[in-house]
């Protein structure tokens, strides 16, 4: 699997995002895989991802609870 840096919605980046973890979960790519390509898409894309120490509304809506906890998990310096 192959990220693109930068995105231009919100929906792209869950559409990637949720590309990522479901990837990590039907084990074609590695925790480590996972854990830079969160990173890598908050870097470049943060803004997109998270407002007010907050998910967005449509990260929210489009990745669901389960996903996004592991983000939250891997992102624990920037949200609350």
């Amino acid at each position: 699997m192959k990220l693109r840096l930068f995105y231009r919605t919100q929906r792209d980046v869950a559409k990637a995002l949720n590309e990522l973890i479901d990837s990590y979960w039907n084990r074609d790519i590695d925790e480590d895989y996972l854990l830079q390509g969160v990173h890598d898409l908050y870097e470049h894309n943060g803004d997109k991802m998270i407002k007010n120490r907050q998910f967005t509304t449509v990260l929210i809506q489009q990745s669901g609870k389960r996903r996004l906890a592991i983000v939250k998990r891997i992102l624990t310096d920037h949200i609350d």
